[in-house]
């Protein structure tokens, strides 16, 4: 329930509607207990007595009752829509902004399909049950506390055979709600479950059709969505074992009702319309309770909802800005690593250790090393992504930790191995670091980029809508793209994770090129895959288990370090060997010396 109570803390901010909706909730609950008395007034007083005229004005008062009761019930009703949606609103917006601060590490576990159905379908509950669920519950006890008593002032001694079924029922709705509630958080794991197999089959439904794969994740989309039937109705069977057992009970009860207040009123101790005013509210006694019943089950779908809701907005980031953060402006992009380690898990295993290098401001600092050695992860420490696990990580002496998120990365362009454009124009896409920003910088940012000519070269030009994750546009070109997104921040310190890997020789000669003349002035991080592209570097770190093992120049590594003059001769040489027939011989000859 703490949750749900957690969920209700919400109605504060409109509490103005929340109260107009209680206020018509109090009235036509009100409403609909006098009529049973006006029922009695008109059988006893009216009809029993011959008196046309109480029976005329009874009945008159009964339908303005009858229809002021369903004129506050409406209001009750639009307000309290009203104070639900604006609930999901927030929660919606929260969510959002909550994931959107979560760290790097965070999403490296969860899954999108999971904070899609936490975002959607859970907040959708946790609404109906605020905007539903709670008027109704409030509603169902109003109704049932106003018709007991009223059951004991019409007539005590057949009001106690309440006294019997209030607990029953309420045993009965308890047993099973305590029964579905671990039921209703598996259903919506399992409409998690759900909703991953559909994400993931539809971004990569190119790759599903390349494969021939429809066949096999039609199953598995069919096996998942099986079980998330099966389980809802396991809870359908529950309830409907419930509802026929609780009419049961109060059939006999109203029976009786009947039965002894049928002799009272003919032995002339209990009058006619005071009998049939104790079966009404007898009936409006037990409707509320059956009401309370669904809620119950309202009330465990919800809470399991509620939980999962909460359970992303209480997630702490592990990458969090102290209160003392200060902004940086204009820095030079002087970049120094002490012995920095650095895991992704706690617990897991280190992937830096002892990381030590200083970045003076305009260098080129190229990483090259095999898949896992760590290049990734010692560019992603300096935007902060990640926080380390020992040592520290400066920029112009100010540890990332002690400034701005906000100040620190806005004069960083990056640009990562995986290309995310999002569905929108070209333009758009490449101004997405600054909206701002003119179309003249928008295609200087392009042409420095290489992209400005196949741009043009659509009938929309810069207008070009990209499509969803950018499909419509090869991968040379939707890395041209995020290559001149990252150029137009006009950024200090510039980081290029593998940026060229998607592009043609051709291609990358020229973007080379381009970024040799955009470094200058500007502290550059360049992850290669080709060697070709760092011979130029000012300092190559070569990293191996997450280690530095080498470091120095081109020249210097290559008579120095036996791991660089591998990667050289394997990686360049080998690529190049068709077009230099002398470069088997003279990687040869620069392995023999590196040897002695």
């Amino acid at each position: 329930m703490k949750y749900l109570w957690r969920s209700l803390g919400y109605l504060k901010r409109y509490w103005l509607l929340a109260a107009g909706a209680f206020l018509g909730l109090f009235i036509s609950t009100g409403t609909r207990l006098v009529i049973p008395r006006l029922t009695q007034v008109v059988i006893d007083n009216g009809i029993a007595a011959g008196r046309l005229d109480v029976v005329v004005w009874a009945s008159i008062g009964t339908v303005g009752l009858a229809v002021a009761g369903s004129v506050f019930s409406f209001l009750q009703g639009v307000l309290a829509a009203r104070t639900a949606q604006g609930i999901a609103y927030d929660l919606r917006n929260q969510l959002y902004a909550k994931i959107q601060s979560l760290s790097f590490s965070y999403h490296d576990r969860a899954q999108t399909g999971q904070l899609l159905t936490r975002a959607t379908s859970d907040v959708d509950v946790v609404r109906m049950f605020v905007g539903m669920g709670f008027i109704q519950l409030l509603s169902a006890v109003l109704m049932m506390v106003g018709s007991i008593a009223l059951l004991f002032v019409t007539d005590w001694r057949l009001a106690l055979i309440i006294l019997v079924l209030v607990p029953l029922t309420f045993g009965i709705f308890g047993f099973f709600a305590g029964r579905a509630r671990p039921l209703f958080m598996q259903i919506q794991q399992r409409l998690a479950d759900l909703n991953t197999v559909l994400q993931e089959n539809l971004v990569g439904v190119r790759v599903v059709k390349a494969f021939a794969r429809e066949d096999y994740e039609a199953r598995r989309y069919t096996r998942a969505n099986q079980s998330l039937f099966d389980l809802n109705m396991v809870v359908g069977r529950l309830f409907a074992m419930a509802i026929p057992l609780i009419f049961l009970i109060a059939n006999l009860a109203l029976l009786a009702v009947y039965w002894i207040g049928g002799h009272q009123a003919i032995a002339g101790d209990l009058s006619v319309g005071r009998l049939v005013a104790f079966a009404s509210y007898m009936l409006m006694a037990f409707f509320p309770m059956l009401m309370l019943g669904m809620i119950m089950a309202m009330v465990s779908q919800a809470g399991a909802s509620a939980e999962r809701v909460f359970e992303i907005l209480d997630a702490q980031s592990e990458v969090i800005e102290g209160p003392d953060a200060v902004e940086v402006s204009a820095i030079k992009g002087h970049v120094a690593f002490e012995r920095v380690r650095f895991r992704y898990f706690a617990g897991g295993e280190l992937v830096l250790k002892d990381v030590s290098f200083t970045a003076e401001p305009g260098q080129t600092i190229a990483l090259l090393g095999a898949t896992g050695s760590g290049k990734s992860s010692v560019v992603a420490l300096i935007p902060r992504f990640y926080d380390v696990t020992g040592g520290r990580v400066t920029v112009d002496g100010h540890d990332v930790r002690d400034v701005t998120l906000d100040s620190l990365r806005q004069q960083i362009g990056v640009v990562l191995q995986e290309t995310t454009l999002f569905a929108g124009t070209i333009r758009e896409n490449i101004a997405f670091g600054r909206p701002d920003a003119s179309l003249e910088e928008v295609m200087a940012a392009a042409e420095a980029a290489e992209a400005h000519g196949f741009i043009m070269s659509f009938p929309e030009g810069y207008d070009t809508l990209v499509g969803e994750r950018g499909v419509t546009l090869s991968g040379g070109q939707k890395q041209r793209v995020a290559i001149a997104r990252a150029l137009l921040l006009d950024p200090r310190i510039l980081i290029l994770d593998d940026a060229t890997s998607s592009v043609d020789y051709e291609t990358e000669y020229r973007i080379q090129r381009a970024l040799e003349r955009l470094m200058e002035g500007r502290t550059s991080f360049v992850i290669a895959q080709r060697i070709a592209t760092v011979l130029n570097a000012d300092q190559i770190l070569v990293l191996d288990g997450g280690e530095i093992v080498a470091r120095g120049t081109h020249e210097e590594l290559l008579a120095e370090s036996p791991i660089y003059a591998e990667i050289y001769c394997s990686q360049l040489q080998g690529e190049g060997s068709r077009s230099s027939p002398g470069a088997e011989p003279e990687c040869t000859q620069v392995q023999g010396e590196v040897e002695r």
